[in-house]
């Protein structure tokens, strides 16, 4: 039997290593290899690909990951919808450590990463208005909220190329603009999701205060991220599990993959012959 997944989940090997039967599976790609291994697993009925975005020993850096063959393996399996947690920063000083945040918008300030499947023939513009899908997050936060988290309804991460952390400046730029968190993975991880048709949600995990942008705050550093991280690893894994069984029974039905279909933007007349990446099934 081929194997299939139906959500994919973009995090650490934490996600899955306490679950029962993991397959672990290889998938090539046109875009070259993923992270690592894709290890598949049931979760509350549902069949659920795991892939660690930065290697299993969490070897390469934000800057480095192929988010095109990531992605492509996922699709590839089948997955609909997607979950991508994230370690992030605060760049508001009410959105502290330890809380989760559920956002609904991104910033792109990443520079020279590969960001589109959509290279032509056939020229393809899709709306970035709502890359993370709305009822899906509203189940992030329902499940967050039941497992007793502080979490934020929404939220602009802005998504920096790293693998540095940002200057002062840069910090308050970002913090002035009103935006919440800061990340390094979030794009172009969330929205080459959508580009394939998977409804895509994020849960940042609030692991500091950017930069010491605020009065009383340190600047961040990579040993202090860590530590709050480790130190919160169990309850964004519990979450993620947890809100994989409250998915809905008809994934397609979240729209994800008709949101494809009005994007043809090269103003010829659409012919048989002209089937577009995402009507392949790759």
């Amino acid at each position: 039997m081929a194997d299939t997944a139906e959500i994919g989940v973009f995090g650490g090997s934490g996600f899955y290593s306490l679950l029962d039967d993991v397959r672990e599976i290889k998938v090539d790609t046109p875009y070259g290899p993923p992270s690592d291994s894709l290890f598949l697993a049931d979760v509350a009925g549902r069949k659920v690909a795991f892939l660690p975005r930065h290697g299993r020993r969490h070897t390469i850096p934000p800057h480095k990951i192929n988010y095109r063959a990531n992605v492509w393996a996922m699709k590839s399996l089948g997955v609909k919808a997607a979950i991508s947690p994230c370690a992030a920063g605060s760049l508001q000083l009410g959105v502290k450590p330890g809380d989760f945040v559920v956002c609904d918008q991104f910033v792109d300030r990443t520079s020279g990463r590969p960001h589109t499947f959509y290279d032509g023939p056939i020229v393809t513009h899709l709306s970035s208005a709502e890359t993370y899908d709305p009822v899906l997050r509203q189940l992030a936060i329902e499940t967050i909220r039941d497992h007793g988290i502080e979490v934020h309804e929404r939220g602009t991460v802005v998504v920096i190329e790293g693998p540095r952390f940002s200057t002062k400046s840069e910090s308050k730029w970002f913090s002035d603009a009103g935006w919440e968190v800061i990340n390094m993975t979030q794009y172009p991880e969330a929205w080459l999701c959508r580009e394939l048709g998977i409804a895509v949600v994020n849960i940042s995990l609030i692991t500091d205060y950017d930069a010491g942008v605020h009065e009383g705050t340190e600047a961040v550093n990579a040993t202090d991220v860590l530590e709050v991280f480790q130190a919160n690893a169990a309850r964004i894994q519990a979450v993620v599990l947890d809100l994989i069984g409250r998915f809905p029974a008809d994934l397609a039905a979240l729209g994800a993959g008709a949101a494809l279909g009005p994007t043809r933007g090269d103003g010829h007349i659409i012919a048989a012959e002209d089937i577009r990446l995402f009507e392949t099934g790759l």
